[in-house]
């Protein structure tokens, strides 16, 4: 007798407890817009988008880790003019007759407290993959008013050279920094 109400004792102290674990995020593709910012021959600062994002995005809060698995389709980039758009797609900048797609692919995330502070991995573009990370601005967790799921976003910041990636023409002239600017939102499915 004394074994059952031990036990039943322990049952019940961790009825109401619940145990953290990964969870995964679905990017939705209506609120992610990469985007990536550069100098004009210094005239001004160009900033264009690329409009078709997929990807899934772990986390767990409690444990302090995540991953983060991101596709961009970089025939979607989006300059605002349909000739611009397609001469950025040729082989002297992102070349997507053979290199259609941008990926990242996390391979740490940093916390700082119970959200992601830095988001470290790899950016593969035209082939060549480096080292990047992204600085986490902002990171906001709750159900989502119309979908009624969980969803989280966050933009994220990260400053790379367009020469490392093969896609240098006309630097210095057209600025060879380039900062991307991440406005992500995912939900669970």
């Amino acid at each position: 007798m004394k074994r059952f109400a031990l036990a039943s004792l322990i049952a019940a102290t961790f009825a109401g407890t619940t145990f953290a674990a990964p969870e995964t995020y679905e990017i939705d593709p209506t609120h992610t817009a990469p985007r990536f910012e550069y100098s004009h021959f210094g005239y001004s600062n160009q900033i264009h988008r690329f409009d078709r994002t997929s990807g899934t995005v772990t986390i767990d809060r409690e444990a302090k880790t995540g991953a983060v698995d991101v596709t961009i389709d970089a025939t979607s980039v989006n300059t605002g003019f349909d000739t611009f758009n397609g001469h950025i797609q040729e082989k002297d900048f992102f070349d997507t007759a053979t290199y259609p797609t941008i990926t990242f692919k996390s391979t740490k995330v940093t916390f700082d407290g119970d959200k992601p502070a830095t988001v470290e991995g790899d950016l593969t573009i035209k082939g060549v993959t480096k080292p990047v990370t992204l600085e986490v601005t902002s990171f906001h967790a709750m159900p989502h008013p119309i979908k009624k799921k969980d969803a989280i976003g966050a933009n994220a910041t990260a400053k790379i050279k367009r020469s490392e990636f093969n896609a240098g023409k006309y630097a210095p002239y057209v600025s060879d920094d380039v900062t991307l600017i991440i406005a992500l939102e995912a939900i669970k499915p």
